[in-house]
């Protein structure tokens, strides 16, 4: 039986009420909680810092951090605070770093450029990973200027950081990289169960590399779970918005997927950045089921397990549920017992 689940979080419910549920979460087993960090809408040290003061047991995770907005030195030393707020559990620190190099439109429209996000990212992966350490740090880079810093934890625990980094990939040669300098990846979400099983083969070439071998990986995957017994119709409803969503925002996570091209373009037609809650219920009409079904967990308990069942069995190590009806715990409830 497959029993790590963690939960997604994003900005879709109240912030009073995640808080509440993250403390419902940690009773009902679960392992982890990413909160995402992608958009302009609500910071994850903010969110994670509240939660890992009102638990005691659950890990959490950025899902992702785009590493423009902050220089590393700022990202090893927030985070290197948070690891100190949570305290260990089970042996091991209670934060996880997840990075990304963030997405168009909104990279642009605030004046990031994001020029060869490859080797901007191993940098900083490079560079963060070295501060965790606690010791002094030269790094001199392209994007990453370092001379002779440390985390200055004058009066703190001074022990090294057992914080791990994760890459939030999509494309082929940022999977491949995370392979070869990270501690996991944190898949995509809506998309296909063949999409996965490739981004984790890439994800292999990238871990041979470096001589490890993809169980030396983790592999958790974001997965959208629209679930209700009660109304398994609302359920596809709601899950139609989210993938014209993505239809319209990253075609090309669509296309691998199988998605085709006559959809994506009578979508995009529909939607424009930033969008309207109505234009999204317009463009979710011209959405068939069957390609929700495909990229999702949506519909009753069952239909959602034996969904995620899929992507368990092809790789994924830790499903990271991402619940978009207004009530959360059914979706807890229906995977505390694993599948």
């Amino acid at each position: 039986m497959h029993t790590r689940f963690a939960l997604y979080l994003q900005d879709k419910h109240n912030m009073h009420y995640e808080l509440e549920m993250v403390r419902y979460a940690e009773e009902r087993g679960f392992s982890e909680i990413w909160q995402a960090d992608t958009r302009l809408a609500r910071d994850c040290i903010v969110m994670m810092s509240a939660f890992l003061a009102n638990t005691h047991r659950l890990r959490f995770g950025s899902g992702v951090l785009p590493i423009w907005t902050r220089n590393p030195a700022v990202i090893a030393a927030t985070w290197s605070s948070m690891w100190e707020l949570g305290g260990k559990a089970d042996g091991r620190g209670r934060v996880m770093l997840g990075l990304g190099a963030w997405w168009e439109p909104i990279a642009g429209r605030v004046g990031v450029q994001r020029e060869k996000p490859l080797k901007a990212m191993r940098e900083y992966v490079e560079s963060i990973r070295q501060l965790f350490s606690m010791q002094e740090v030269t790094y001199q880079g392209d994007f990453v200027h370092l001379e002779k810093i440390r985390l200055d934890v004058a009066y703190g625990d001074t022990s090294p950081r057992d914080i791990p980094i994760y890459i939030g990939a999509t494309g082929d040669k940022m999977l491949e990289l995370s392979g070869e300098i990270c501690d996991g990846v944190v898949l995509n979400y809506v998309v296909s169960v063949d999409y996965i099983k490739r981004a984790i083969a890439l994800v292999e070439q990238g871990a041979v590399k470096a001589g490890k071998t993809i169980k030396d990986i983790d592999l958790p995957e974001l997965l959208v779970c629209c679930l209700s017994d009660k109304d398994p119709a609302a359920a596809m409803a709601e899950g139609k918005k989210l993938v014209a969503y993505y239809l319209a925002t990253e075609p090309h996570i669509m296309k691998a997927s199988g998605v085709s091209e006559e959809l994506l373009e009578k979508v995009q037609s529909i939607l424009t950045w930033p969008a309207r809650e109505e234009d999204y219920i317009r463009a979710s009409r011209e959405i068939p089921d069957e390609v929700v079904r495909g990229l999702m967990a949506v519909g009753t308990s069952a239909e959602c397990r034996a969904k995620v069942k899929e992507y368990i069995d092809a790789g994924v190590t830790c499903p990271i549920l991402f619940p978009m009806m207004p009530d959360i715990k059914p979706v807890m409830d229906a995977f505390a017992d694993g599948v």
